[in-house]
């Protein structure tokens, strides 16, 4: 009976890290969809060479800083160890990989190609594991001291902090030091063009994707098939509905919105999926729907921050009110299973901002000082897709390429 649980439990995450792996091709179409046509192929190109550096890096580096677990041993030895702990090292893996994949979109179409690559290897060997370790592995006895102050250690069941709130405003620092896309505003700081997406259809399936693949996301994140909880699936539907209801809404029936809801509300009810009741969850993820929209469009039209396809409100944002949302609609006052604090929650929330923030700021403030970061202007006219990888994504129509 022994070996057939511990054969389950393989499965069972093995599972989840094949729909999460699925998700990155979510992260690509969603990207695809967005950005001009002449950089569709530069975006494809972008998320499958970020995961095939960022399994590398989390192999040699990353999981090692988070967990203090290494590979380096014979090859007979690992067959040896048991098969869920690779399968858990593939498993987080694929959270880890959402790092760059996030950060992607927000730099999409005038980021340089290699020293986006550099970057990749150094968030998701160093930066990322960095507060991984903290809030998953209780590194540096942060939630001890938290158990201490509030009662409750920091609790984000599925990343809404650990992986989306530290994708999101490391990706805030990235687009800041890049700046905003050649033509998009005057120089007085009026909008000159609004680039609105490129391909409908292909937005949507990122999204639906995305959307699939994040029931393994969250419900996996049990990691182990004893854990396994049909309230973390329900929790997970019912605020992706309240995140396309109120993007539907908020967003007055734009379909860029309205296909972005479901992650924002996914992304918020990460964090709390396993402790909310589920119009806990449903008020969460309306809650995100809503801030996504209002929030992209006030840092597009605004404050002029060109965030291609708004990862700062959608993963940043959200993902920091989900990390709060945990330590409110997660209490038992509010008819949540409880073992929360808030105090917990806002400080454990405001941490991984910081990590973000000041990971961010060294990996992509030396790329900016030594190689640099953004492609000339010529290359940016032309498009990353010619001037990078020397072809567009219809190459039979393209006279010239």
């Amino acid at each position: 009976m022994e070996a057939l649980k511990q054969s389950s439990d393989v499965l069972f995450i093995l599972l989840g890290a094949v729909m999460v792996l699925a998700m990155h091709a979510g992260f690509a179409f969603l990207e695809l969809g967005t950005v001009r046509k002449k950089n569709q192929v530069n975006a494809l190109m972008k998320i499958l060479v970020d995961f095939a550096v960022s399994t590398v890096a989390y192999f040699f580096v990353g999981y090692g800083v988070a967990y203090g677990i290494h590979f380096f041993t014979g090859a007979e030895a690992l067959a040896s160890k048991s098969g869920y702990d690779l399968t858990k090292f593939f498993f987080l893996l694929t959270f880890a990989a959402a790092i760059p994949a996030i950060v992607s979109g927000g730099i999409a179409e005038r980021a340089r190609f290699n020293p986006q690559l550099i970057a990749t290897f150094m968030l998701v060997g160093f930066v990322y594991p960095f507060f991984e370790g903290i809030a998953w592995n209780g590194a540096f006895g942060v939630n001890a001291w938290l158990k201490s102050m509030f009662g409750e250690e920091f609790h984000d069941f599925a990343g809404s902090v650990v992986v989306h709130a530290v994708g999101g405003w490391i990706g805030l620092v990235a687009v800041l030091l890049l700046g905003a896309r050649a033509g998009r505003y005057h120089k007085d700081g009026r909008i000159a063009a609004a680039h609105p997406p490129s391909n409908i259809p292909f937005l949507a399936l990122g999204a639906w994707v995305l959307t699939v693949g994040w029931f393994g996301f969250n419900v996996m994140s049990a990691q182990t098939i004893e854990k396994i909880s049909g309230l973390v699936a329900v929790n997970s539907l019912m605020a992706m509905a309240g995140g396309i209801i109120a993007a539907l809404i908020a967003g007055r029936n734009d379909p860029g919105f309205v296909h972005n809801g479901p992650l924002a509300g996914l992304v918020a009810v990460c964090a709390g999926s396993d402790v909310m009741h589920p119009i806990g969850a449903l008020a969460t993820g309306a809650i995100a729907g809503a801030l996504f929209t209002w929030m992209f469009t006030l840092t597009q039209n605004r404050w002029r921050i060109d965030d291609v396809l708004g990862v700062w409100p959608l993963h940043g944002l959200c993902g920091a009110w989900g990390g709060i949302a945990a330590g409110i609609f997660g209490s038992k006052a509010l008819g949540g299973i409880g073992g929360v604090a808030l105090g917990s929650q806002v400080v454990g929330t405001l941490l991984g901002i910081a990590v973000a923030l000041v990971g961010g700021g060294i990996v992509y403030g030396t790329l900016k000082a030594t190689v640099g970061l953004r492609l000339d202007p010529e290359e940016e006219f032309n498009g990353a897709d010619l001037s990078i990888h020397k072809i567009g994504s219809t190459p039979e129509r393209e006279s010239g390429w």
